[in-house]
């Protein structure tokens, strides 16, 4: 199994200095989560961008890592506004691989129970998954196709 850090509202953190919060170039988030496990599983940091400044090359560069990747599981921790049009891309390669993205709406620094949960769900969803690109986030768990981020209401849902 393997971990993609990719940022989003998941990892960012609150600038004091300038006021806002950032996506730092780091993996602290998902790190802190990993030390309550007893087994370990490592973390690549990708881009740690805004999923809202990603781009399809952003998006190749994500799809080829986990191309690349000896691991059979993969959960991608990536931001919640354009997670489906990544995971869109990851499944246009017909990979036979568990890939599940997953995210949070509040930032882990801010308030770490959705985050830790929606990774807790991805991990254990991931375990049982067949192979195919997948959302867990917020208690909805299924295929890329069906599971989507309704913006108007703030939350995902199956459609």
């Amino acid at each position: 199994m393997l971990i993609i850090n990719t940022g989003g509202t998941f990892n960012k953190r609150y600038d004091p200095i300038k006021g806002e919060l950032f996506v730092p170039n780091d993996n602290q988030a998902v790190e802190q989560i990993l030390e309550s496990l007893v087994i370990p599983i490592p973390v690549q940091g990708v881009l740690y961008k805004d999923s809202l400044e990603m781009d399809n090359h952003d998006r190749s560069l994500l799809a080829q890592t986990i191309a690349q990747s000896s691991e059979k599981i993969i959960i991608v921790v990536h931001g919640t506004d354009t997670m489906d049009l990544s995971a869109e891309y990851v499944a246009s390669l017909s990979l036979d691989k568990v890939v599940v993205f997953t995210g949070a709406m509040i930032p882990f620094s801010i308030d770490n129970v959705e985050a830790t949960a929606n990774f807790s769900m991805a991990l254990g969803y991931a375990q049982n998954a067949e192979c195919g690109v997948h959302i867990v986030i917020q208690g909805i768990m299924g295929s890329f196709e069906r599971v989507k981020k309704n913006k108007s209401v703030g939350k995902f849902e199956y459609v």
